[in-house]
């Protein structure tokens, strides 16, 4: 897997293209209306929780005591009285834009990666020290199994397992401070690349954007993704990313579970 792509698995970024395709659809402040279409998301397929039912068999027709499900038939369609004539909407200006290869060629974004890689690096690093140590206290309890008694062992085995447990909920904990710290980071550059793609729209005078992957076909003068990531990199070169702190009732949680 390449760096981007594995930035992108980490950081969610087709979960950022949805939020921005969510959160553009805000009217615009100067009234003009502008707002980014939210693309069809197919929900993920997940294996049934219960084996399934064995299929039935449809009732012989005609068989007495048996009930027949009557075919499905919809009530009239009501007749509706027609409403008041509104204005026409303008004439379509159409343009495409691929917002994956935006944040590929985003600078901030690529910041933020290096950044949130490395703290993900610093923390997995842990995680296998730690993985070593507790195994190394497993092979010591074994080695001293005939020596201690069973209540003595059981003390040391529940210690071992208390601590596994702790060292698993903090990392669990950091982790997902080091996920917010992305989103917040990304949150910004996707607040400034929705105000830029209106600014390049505007200048285009296109007042409809679609996403490159909803277009079978378009020319490439309708293409603006260059232009916007041009733009991008102009207004937003750098973004600050927050440090990745637990918050502090996680803390103190955690802080009273090691007490007992």
């Amino acid at each position: 897997m390449t760096r981007i792509a594995t930035f992108r698995a980490g950081l969610a970024l087709p979960a950022l293209i949805m939020a921005f395709a969510g959160t553009g659809h805000a009217q615009s402040n100067n009234g003009k209306g502008y707002f980014i279409p939210k693309p069809k998301v197919e929900a993920p397929h997940t294996a049934p929780i219960h084996a399934p039912l064995p299929q039935q068999q449809p009732a012989p027709a005609g068989q007495p005591g048996v009930q027949q499900v009557p075919p499905e038939k919809l009530p009239p369609i009501p007749q509706l009285a027609p409403l008041p004539k509104e204005k026409a909407p303008p004439a379509a200006v159409m343009g495409v834009l691929s917002v994956p290869d935006v944040m590929r060629s985003s600078t901030a974004a690529q910041g933020v990666e290096k950044i949130i890689n490395a703290r993900r690096q610093k923390l997995a690093e842990e995680a296998q020290a730690d993985q070593k140590k507790w195994e190394g206290e497993q092979h010591a309890i074994i080695a001293e199994k005939g020596k201690l008694s069973k209540p003595a062992l059981a003390a040391r085995e529940q210690h071992l397992q208390r601590e596994i447990e702790q060292a698993q909920l903090d990392f669990h904990n950091r982790s997902v401070a080091i996920e917010v710290s992305a989103r917040t980071a990304l949150g910004k550059i996707e607040s400034s690349l929705i105000a830029v793609i209106r600014q390049v729209a505007q200048a285009h005078g296109m007042n409809l954007v679609l996403h490159r992957s909803q277009v079978a076909l378009n020319v490439n003068a309708f293409d603006i993704t260059k232009e916007v990531a041009d733009q991008l990199n102009k207004i937003l070169p750098q973004v600050a990313v927050p440090p990745s702190v637990v918050p502090k009732m996680a803390h103190d949680a955690q802080k009273a579970a090691k007490k007992k």
